[in-house]
């Protein structure tokens, strides 16, 4: 064996362990989750029957699975906005020459350190109680009752909520990027008159398109596939109404898989939704990075 065999084995030794575990808990509970989903599969013992596309023609007829899509969707719309927006500004304020900036970095990470099942169990105090309370005490109507327990406003406070958990990790992008411009480039359009957010607008952002990139796919994959702030916080509720049925008003599609998989105990019908998930979410995440890359060619 030569050196160069060697060498080769060696490193598919060392790659070996991976392999196999990726191949465990990725990619063989992947077939089986598809092969699951076109049967009558209950969670344990064997599989009684093929139903084909049965559960797939069932779940499009469901309107909770409908709504947690539609939801789903205006939930990753509004989240990827707030989000990006928030974080850009805020890694426009810690690269600035304002003083305590680490300070400021640190303090807007934290959030991020927080579990979500945490998080959602202590803003739901504070939608629930603290803002109330002052809502009451400053006789202002849209306060005095639970944002949370609203289905026009439980919308807004799971959006409040990931956005201030997941905007300092965003940040870090953006500061990452911003530190990579030159300054000499950015002094230079000083000197030639160009106004703060002028700089920002014609040279920073056209600069960032690859952070932009990174940031939209995390945002979008992170809103997308988001449950455990979604069950601490909400856990799918109030009730609404759709197709003229009874649906939860905050449910988005990783709650509804969970619920229809454990909670009703179908388990097959879950397999079908969690395969319809990662088609969506793999179109949506190859439409969006191919579009990015195109402005980033343009740019």
């Amino acid at each position: 064996m030569t050196s160069r065999q060697k060498r080769k084995l060696t490193e598919f030794l060392f790659l070996l362990p991976t392999l196999i575990a990726f191949l465990m808990v990725i990619i063989i509970p992947f077939i089986f989750g598809i092969y699951y989903s076109f049967t009558d599969w209950q969670g344990t013992g064997a599989v009684n029957r093929v139903v084909g596309f049965e559960n797939y023609k069932a779940i499009f007829q469901e309107p909770g699975f409908l709504h947690s899509f539609l939801v789903t969707l205006l939930f990753t719309v509004l989240n990827i906005i707030t989000v990006n927006v928030v974080a850009f500004l805020i890694s426009l304020l810690v690269t600035s020459e304002i003083r305590g900036r680490n300070i400021y970095r640190a303090g807007f990470f934290v959030p991020n350190l927080i579990g979500g099942i945490v998080l959602g169990l202590v803003w739901q105090f504070i939608f629930s109680n603290i803002l109330p309370s002052v809502g009451q005490s400053l006789g202002l109507p849209t306060l005095s009752k639970s944002l949370i327990s609203n289905k026009d406003t439980v919308m807004i406070t799971l959006v409040t909520v990931n956005t201030w958990q997941y905007a300092g990790y965003i940040m870090l992008i953006y500061v990452a990027s911003i530190q990579g411009i030159s300054k000499s480039v950015m002094e230079a359009a000083e000197v030639d008159g160009a106004r703060y957010w002028t700089r920002v607008r014609k040279i920073q952002i056209p600069l960032m398109a690859n952070a932009f990139t990174i940031s939209l796919f995390l945002t979008l994959t992170n809103s997308f596939k988001m449950y455990d702030v979604n069950v601490a916080l909400t856990n799918g509720g109030p009730v609404s109404i759709f197709m003229m049925k009874p649906v939860q008003a905050s449910e988005l599609l990783a709650l509804n898989i969970y619920n229809t998989a454990f909670k009703y105990n179908n388990m097959a019908q879950g397999q079908a939704k969690a395969v319809i998930f990662f088609i969506v979410l793999t179109i949506f995440s190859v439409i969006q990075v191919t579009w990015n890359k195109s402005k980033e060619v343009e740019a």
